[in-house]
């Protein structure tokens, strides 16, 4: 573990000061050129290392988390980027499987932040808003994946793909998790839309690899692919996901590859999307280290699956009653995890402790989770974002019935109610936003 002083700490804490001070993530700018002039600057850190890029709606943070895994068990040393994180902004930038150090993290803003402030000069001078939040912050982690200096990034989009500042890196590989409705007010209002501002992160000769899509998304990718000649593998067409079985404190699954067989693959990760997941991941390292052609070494496999770890995705963390949290914050999302509690969990009764945030879809989400759920607690988290406990529990009740719904104005007491109504053999599930479990995981387990 990364050893912090107090020292350390404070600057931290300044860092993330200015960086919080700055445009938030929830009003990104479709804009590359501030990025992109920033980090050009600094000498293009991104171009120092090999990359492997991460854009779709659903799964990009645990197929990042077991790519960036597979990577480290072949002895390279990997940075990975994910985003949003769940209590500290440090999560956000893991170097060598470990979340960047406090004096790595101010050391390395010391020396991006003059480039910064210039770029804000010059957009200044063009009447256009400084680099936002998500914008600095992508220029310092490429900046501290330059200075560790890693083999590799795993990077994820933060949205969209086209014009996510992420977008400045010339990937290796381009990987396109599952692709839904979400974001719409800045994506678009159809599949085909989100798909086309996905598939951004296509670049010319790519290779991409890709999970199963539907019609119109996949027709998206194809022609992103078409224009800029990059090879596409598919998941169901050119890899497999051939078993998957739950297990004690997972599942063990069976992959076909691009280039060869993994079996009997220990996952500690629940549910059906994280199997598929660990497919897609290990034809991304497939792409990445062999271009396809010559199959991973099976322990290598082996040791990168078992090892690897997706927190606040049907994530355990508490017992008697046995308390999920997960972050499904969509209703494609909330089908997985519904899919994922019926085929690897059973409680004699579940509660869900339900959060969401105001441009979400409460309707989908929620009934996509009702038919695994008896009783529902509705509440919120600290975010000025969250859905107002009343607002929230007259729309759950719509769906599921007033008497399956109690609602409780924060995160402790509507803990304190769940586990009342579960009792000690039932199942509390935590879910609706990043922002409410993250609070929940810092409360039971110190982050």
């Amino acid at each position: 573990m990364v050893d912090n002083s107090s020292e350390d700490r404070l600057a931290a804490a300044r860092v993330e000061e200015a960086l919080y001070a700055r445009i938030g993530e929830g009003a990104p700018k479709r804009r590359l050129d501030a990025t992109r002039r920033t980090v050009e600057l600094l000498g293009d850190p991104q171009r120092m290392y090999g990359v492997i890029h991460i854009a779709g709606t659903n799964g990009k943070t645990s197929t990042a988390r077991i790519t960036e895994s597979l990577l480290r068990a072949h002895g390279l040393r990997v940075g990975l980027m994910t985003s949003p994180h769940l209590n500290r902004l440090s999560e956000r930038i893991m170097i060598d499987g470990e979340p960047i150090s406090d004096r790595m993290l101010a050391d390395n803003w010391a020396d991006v932040e003059p480039f910064i402030q210039m770029v804000d000069t010059e957009l200044e001078a063009k009447s256009e808003p400084p680099l936002t939040f998500y914008e600095a912050l992508t220029v310092l982690t490429f900046a501290a994946f330059a200075d560790a200096p890693v083999d590799v990034a795993v990077v994820e989009v933060g949205m969209g793909g086209e014009w996510d500042a992420t977008n400045v890196v010339v990937a290796d590989v381009a990987v396109l998790t599952p692709i839904a409705m979400d974001h719409a007010e800045f994506l678009g209002n159809t599949i085909r839309e989100i798909a086309r501002t996905k598939a951004g992160i296509i670049k010319p000769a790519s290779r991409v690899v890709s999970a199963a899509q539907s019609d119109d998304a996949m027709e998206e990718i194809l022609r992103a692919c078409e224009r800029d000649e990059a090879t596409v593998r598919v998941m169901g067409r050119d890899f497999y996901l051939t078993s998957a079985e739950p297990a004690v404190g997972g599942q063990v699954l069976s992959v076909s590859g691009i280039a060869g067989e993994y079996r009997n693959l220990g996952l500690p990760l629940f549910g059906e999307h994280q199997a598929d997941n660990a497919a897609l991941a290990i034809a991304a390292v497939e792409s990445f280290l062999g271009n396809g052609e010559q199959p991973l070494g099976a322990e290598v496999v082996e040791d990168g699956i078992l090892l690897s770890s997706s927190p606040g995705r049907l994530q355990v963390v508490d017992h008697q009653p046995t308390v999920i949290i997960d972050a499904a914050h969509n209703p494609h999302g909330a089908e997985a995890l519904c899919r994922a509690m019926m085929g690897s969990f059973s409680f004699p009764r579940l509660i869900c402790v339900v959060g969401i945030l105001q441009e979400k879809d409460v309707i989908g989400i929620v009934e996509a989770i009702d038919p695994v759920v008896d009783h529902f607690v509705v509440t919120q988290s600290q975010s000025d974002r969250a859905i107002s406990v009343s607002a929230l529990a007259d729309a759950v009740s719509a769906i599921a019935g007033p008497d399956r719904v109690d609602a409780r104005p924060d995160i402790a007491s509507a803990l304190e109610r769940a586990r009342e109504l579960s009792g000690i053999d039932g199942g509390v599930l935590v879910t609706g936003s990043i922002t409410l479990i993250g609070e929940v995981r810092q409360g039971l387990t110190g982050g």
